[in-house]
């Protein structure tokens, strides 16, 4: 076989962070291009901060060896220093797998959006370099489906399950809708980061990043399009916003009552709303005290995701059912993708012979032969040939969708019907068994006389 599928990786689970950078492969610009020699025919690879991936299809036999040869040799490393922190699944627990990460099954924080954006880039790189084909194609679309599949009839994306998507989904709560609202964040690291993109998807209209080191506010405000404003200058723009998110380092509090106080009154009392994720915390808690403020802590948000955590987990009960019976329907397409070849095959035959035939007869006919006559000839070879055909070809499809597993079957269909066009001896009727005859006891030895291989399962004989 050389469409066995195999997928090689490593993850937040199975390596620590210094593993996963030596083995990042996202800036290993030919890495698909490197897969595809020797047993792998399709590749595709997905390389983020939590996972390295390298999805493959060939000869499942040299798969594996291959490609871990490939992915160190990538990254100036050996397969022997991978090899320890790899999992690798094939066959229909390799698609399981694909579906289960688009689906964010198999993410650190189950339900978030990320991974399937990652999944969509890895997958037009893949296409770009021309190593994703009929099944890597075929399964990272079916993937893509089941990922939204999951989100339409599950709640696995509803809830906030990170302390910056709560602090923002509270915010919405808070304001009902954020378009047209204004935000600052008050330092300017990993948290602030994730606050800023869960900002701009719900439809923020402007970011104020302000920081002590103020070229990481520039560098932050920069990327999402905001503006940098000094530390000590924080309260002249505090005014204009409506959400104030801190999380600095600081070792004591950076917004006092008395100055919200202030900034209150320049609003005209307008709501305000405060998002405390620092320890120790940034805000003095007697802001909670102003009227038209609100003011949570990282203590209040935790509480929203552990209890949106466990919601998420039953949802996800529902997104491997999903997952499994997708995965299901792709492994019957996979089994069925084997007959092509073989169907065509078959009818190809069939015509072949149909052709030869007639044009016997209609020499036979002669001049009696005429245009009608063809023409009803050929219609009639050609309904016999579909038809003579039609059982064997169901059989195979029916063995394809209730094994899972067609190989066997189409082996013998393929000699049965010498589809690879075999020289047949002439002898091959003769009963070998019988003494003197061609091959029998008494005929010399000789390869052809070695018994074929059977099932040990005895699938092959059944009847049915």
């Amino acid at each position: 076989m050389d469409q066995d599928i195999c997928l090689i990786g490593l993850n937040h689970r199975t390596a620590a962070v210094e593993v996963r950078e030596k083995f990042a492969l996202g800036t290993v610009e030919d890495m698909e291009t490197r897969l595809l020699t020797g047993p792998v025919r399709e590749a595709l690879v997905l390389s983020t901060c939590n996972r390295v991936e390298l999805l493959v299809v060939g000869d499942e036999t040299q798969l594996p060896g291959h490609v871990l040869d490939a992915w160190a040799g990538a990254v100036g490393r050996t397969a022997e220093e991978l090899a320890p922190h790899v999992y690798v699944y094939t066959g229909g627990e390799a698609v399981n797998h694909v579906f289960r990460v688009a689906a964010s099954l198999d993410s650190m924080i189950v339900g978030e959006p990320q991974i399937l954006g990652q999944l969509k880039e890895a997958y037009r790189k893949s296409v770009a370099c021309c190593s994703a084909r009929v099944i890597v194609n075929r399964l990272l679309h079916k993937a893509f489906f089941v990922a939204k599949k999951v989100r339409s009839q599950t709640e696995i994306a509803s809830s906030a399950v990170s302390i910056s998507f709560a602090a923002v989904a509270l915010a919405k709560k808070i304001f009902g809708e954020l378009a047209g609202k204004k935000a600052m964040l008050i330092g300017a690291g990993e948290m602030a980061e994730l606050a800023a993109t869960h900002l701009l998807t719900s439809g923020i209209a402007h970011i104020y990043v302000a920081n002590r080191t103020f070229a990481r506010a520039e560098e932050l405000a920069e990327r999402y399009h905001g503006t940098p404003i000094p530390f000590g200058e924080l309260y002249l723009h505090l005014p204009e916003v409506d959400i104030v998110i801190s999380s600095t380092g600081s070792p004591t509090a950076v917004i006092f009552a008395k100055d919200v106080k202030a900034v209150l009154k320049k609003r005209k009392h307008r709501p305000m709303f405060f998002i405390d994720i620092a320890v120790p915390r940034d805000i003095d808690p007697d802001v909670n005290s102003l009227d038209n403020v609100y003011l949570y802590d990282i203590d209040d948000l935790r509480e929203v995701v552990e209890e949106n955590l466990a919601g998420r987990r039953e949802e996800a009960r529902k997104a491997e059912a999903i997952v499994e019976e997708e995965t299901a329907a792709f492994s019957e397409w996979l089994s069925a993708l084997d007959l092509h070849p073989t169907i065509r095959d078959l009818l190809d035959s069939g015509r072949e012979i149909g052709q030869r035939e007639l044009a016997k007869t209609l020499r036979r006919l002669g001049p009696d032969a005429t245009p009608q006559t063809r023409e009803a000839l050929e219609i009639l070879v050609n309904s016999l040939t579909r038809k003579l055909y039609h059982e064997p070809i169901v059989f195979l499809k029916r063995r394809a969708q209730e094994e899972g597993k067609s190989q066997g079957f189409i082996d013998l269909a393929r000699r049965m019907f010498n589809l690879d066009r075999d020289n047949v001896p002439d002898d091959a009727h003769f009963d070998r068994r019988q003494p003197g005859a061609p091959g029998g006891p008494d005929a010399p030895d000789s390869l052809d006389d070695l018994p074929e291989a059977c099932p040990d399962d005895g699938t092959l004989a059944r009847n049915d």
